[in-house]
């Protein structure tokens, strides 16, 4: 069984109920040629939480499930000095295969009599070629070399690979579990839209890290994938002249709408906004507006209702007329003008509203998100319901998600 294909799928209790899925396999790795010892899985459950499953009790390893008997020991999983991430760590290795260089890019596992598992071969492929096909070639473990060696700079490729499936927050908590080194280097190796998704879901501490190691034209790239409220309130964490080198590398119209956040209060409905909601001329259609809000890659609290608002619809828009919610689009036809349906009553929010105001605002009259308006009448943004949970949590919120240990 290749570990890496174990990456994200789901195990089971004895009752067959989804405990988790698979983050990691545990192995020790000794100082001789033998093959390394499987200790465990690494078995991320709700909420956010890594625990450690002895492969000892797991009964059953298929394509898509993994079975264990007994209980699950709910304490939090922390990485002892003698055990060794074989997703996390051993994949994308520079080894020796006879003397020649090549990268593991897998490890495979196979079982004992005794209930045990070891390391047995190693899938690698020769280092600083392409990938093509026959390239790969599967050896046993006793062929290798290079895995007990500190390596100052490890590719991510295949690391990468094996999380492909995770969603960005789940990738992200990954991500937050490994050395500062390894945060480096899969940053490095992921590309800007992904990369961006799993920063918007990484503790601030995490995300001025990451950040901070990417060349400044690269991070001016990462920036311009984030949402524009997510790339404001990670600059606003960074120093100011190293914030205005990032805003003057970014495109002059991503950096704008940023700008423009940056200059609002940090808890405040200005500060809190996003400018880049579904807004729409008063002449559009019902079936255009169904059309906006079924983008998969639409926060889903943004896709709950439509903006109406005079030309330009880019914010800052022309004069906000009102707001279609999307239980109403579902009841009207397909050809019925959003601006004849608007709700009128609703009273849109002010850009220096704060945090508390804003978070009474949405209980009150039930919305997932309002919109922010200047007193011109324009349209600005939209404040969405996590970004208010956001900031009503506490500052550490995230980092407290992924580090509790604590039994339920």
């Amino acid at each position: 069984m290749f570990v890496a294909r174990l990456a994200g799928i789901a195990v089971f209790d004895p009752a067959g109920e989804q405990v988790g899925r698979v983050r990691d396999v545990v192995v020790a790795l000794r100082s001789d040629q033998r093959r390394p010892r499987v200790l465990g899985l690494v078995v991320d459950v709700p909420p956010r939480r890594p625990v450690f499953l002895p492969i000892t009790r797991v009964t059953t390893i298929d394509a898509d499930a993994v079975i264990f008997n007994g209980r699950l020991n709910m304490r939090r999983f922390s990485q002892r000095a003698a055990e060794t991430l074989a997703i996390a760590e051993m994949l994308d290795r520079k080894v020796k295969v006879g003397g020649e260089d090549f990268i593991a890019i897998d490890v495979a596992m196979e079982p004992l009599r005794t209930r045990d598992w070891e390391i047995a071969r190693v899938a690698v492929r020769r280092n600083g070629k392409l990938r093509r096909r026959g390239e790969t070639i599967v050896v046993e473990w006793e062929s290798i070399t290079g895995f007990g060696v500190a390596e100052e700079q490890q590719g991510a490729a295949s690391l990468i690979a094996a999380f492909e499936r995770m969603k960005p927050a789940d990738l992200a908590n990954v991500i937050h579990e490994l050395t500062p080194k390894r945060r480096g280097e899969v940053a490095a190796a992921l590309d800007d839209e992904r990369l961006a998704d799993i920063l918007e879901e990484l503790p601030e501490d995490d995300q001025v890290e990451i950040l901070s190691k990417l060349h400044m034209d690269r991070a001016a790239d990462v920036l311009e994938a984030m949402g524009p409220d997510d790339a404001a309130d990670l600059l606003g964490e960074l120093p100011v002249d190293q914030r205005e080198q990032l805003l003057r590398l970014m495109e002059p119209d991503e950096a704008e709408p940023v700008r423009r956040l940056l200059s609002y209060a940090d808890n405040t409905a200005g500060g809190l906004m996003t400018t880049e909601p579904v807004i729409l001329p008063p002449d559009s259609t019902v079936a255009e507006a169904l059309a906006q809000i079924r983008n998969p890659d639409l926060n889903p609290a943004l896709a709950a209702q439509v903006y109406v608002c005079r030309p330009p619809t880019e914010t800052p828009t022309g004069r906000y007329l009102g707001t279609v919610h999307f239980q109403r689009l579902l009841r009207d036809p397909p050809s019925t003008l959003v601006g004849g349906i608007v709700d009128r009553a609703l009273s849109p929010l002010r850009p220096t509203m704060s945090l508390e105001t804003v978070a009474g605002h949405l209980a009150i009259y039930n919305l997932v998100s309002a919109a922010v308006v200047d007193e011109d009448g324009r349209m600005l943004g939209a404040v969405t319901i996590d970004d208010v949970l956001d900031h009503l949590l506490p500052e550490d919120w995230r980092e407290g998600v992924m580090d509790t240990g604590d039994e339920p």
